[in-house]
């Protein structure tokens, strides 16, 4: 058996942003057009009135004040409110895996080895842009790698359920480094007239490579992963290949991001509170001497409840980092980011946790120490 460390990361930011005026801005130029349009059906009271939203009310509920995202000109268009990505031919790279190798490219440059070295490739998402051939192949293509590669969707959990199968391939003995990369179009499939959701996700990438402690230079020591998942439809997306035989279509909002987010908040903290205390509790760790928590990026309110349920106290900002703020919720990418973004500073032997959680239920944790 061997050990397995985090050995480097990477990010890819897009070049577009948009702050909650704006978001707010267009949306609610939607909301006088929808109701101007429909001004006799709701007198009638046969249509519900639209309410148009704030920036304020936005921070507010969710901690965001602004995201980035892959195309700012069709979310912010009242008459298109999606982003307009052209499809390109089979021929061109995807823009899922252009975002990927970016990111990929930065670990790669961080970690300073060839990447002959590297023997798989997961690609680990919730908004795969295609059903086959895998993404991590075109990744694994395009960046010249070896060996085997495939796709895996937990959901929000996807990173951190990435990290515990590349320390299994390590551990296993099947390959002496994997990258895992975190491709995220959020803005995809997220409802941008929906009020009380269209503020949510922004688009980013990440990259984690993981490989063998006896071949490492530095990096982070998985002191050990532990994955959980607890059926739910409170967050759900029913967009697939059988929706053209559905007769509601796939304009239905179904077939985008929807959830019951109070019920999340309800189930989701208190199970992954709960979990966190007892892996820590399983490897020998006081929770409450973590350095720091870099936690999936959902809600400011989620974080702060889990960042003093896991510490016993009010987290510090150092303690509990949130980039979601200016990143948004990045799905699978956002405890990345925040472990990428805020981890400089340990010395030898300090711990922390990398923890995500998100649709079905699925929540991973990933304690690491600084070697």
């Amino acid at each position: 058996m061997h050990q397995a460390v985090i050995a480097a990361t990477g990010l890819y930011t897009p070049e577009q942003s948009i702050s909650n005026v704006e978001l707010v801005e267009a949306f609610n130029a939607y909301v006088e057009r929808f109701n101007a349009e429909n001004a006799a059906a709701i007198t009638a009271g046969t249509v519900e009135a639209l309410t148009p939203s704030s920036a304020e009310f936005v921070e507010k509920a969710s901690g965001i004040k602004a995201r980035f995202v892959m195309d700012k000109a069709g979310i912010l268009d009242p008459a298109v409110m999606r982003p307009n990505i052209p499809e390109r031919s089979n021929d061109e790279i995807s823009i899922l895996a252009e975002m990927a190798v970016a990111a990929a490219r930065e670990a790669i440059e961080r970690w300073g080895k060839p990447v002959s070295e590297i023997g798989a490739v997961l690609c680990a998402a919730s908004n795969m842009q295609r059903a086959y051939p895998a993404m991590a192949i075109e990744v694994q293509q395009a960046l010249g790698i070896d060996g085997f590669a495939f796709d895996m969707n937990v959901a929000c959990s996807s990173a951190t359920f990435g990290i515990k199968t590349a320390a299994d391939f390590i551990a296993s003995g099947s390959t002496k480094a994997v990258l895992m990369v975190n491709p995220e179009i959020c803005s995809g499939h997220l409802n941008f007239k929906d009020r009380d959701s269209h503020f949510i996700f922004g688009d980013v990438a990440t990259a984690v490579i993981v490989e063998r402690a006896e071949q490492a230079d530095g990096g982070w020591d998985i002191l050990g992963t532990k994955l959980k998942t607890q059926f739910s439809n409170n967050i759900r997306n029913n967009f697939g290949f059988l929706n053209n035989a559905a007769p509601e279509g796939i304009g239905a909002r179904d077939k985008l991001f929807v959830q019951e987010g109070r019920k999340v908040f309800r189930e989701v903290v208190p199970m992954v509170s709960q979990m966190i205390a007892d892996h820590a509790a399983e490897l020998g760790l006081d929770p409450k001497a973590l350095k720091r928590l870099w936690l999936h990026q959902a809600n400011i309110n989620m974080n702060e409840m889990i960042g003093r349920k896991v510490l016993g106290r009010d987290p510090t900002p150092e303690e509990n980092v949130i980039i979601l703020d200016t990143y948004a919720n990045t799905s699978s990418a956002g405890s990345i980011i925040a472990f990428h973004r805020a981890n400089d500073d340990f010395a030898a032997g300090e711990t922390g946790l990398i923890c995500s959680f998100g649709a079905g239920y699925s929540a991973g944790t990933v304690f690491v120490r600084k070697r």
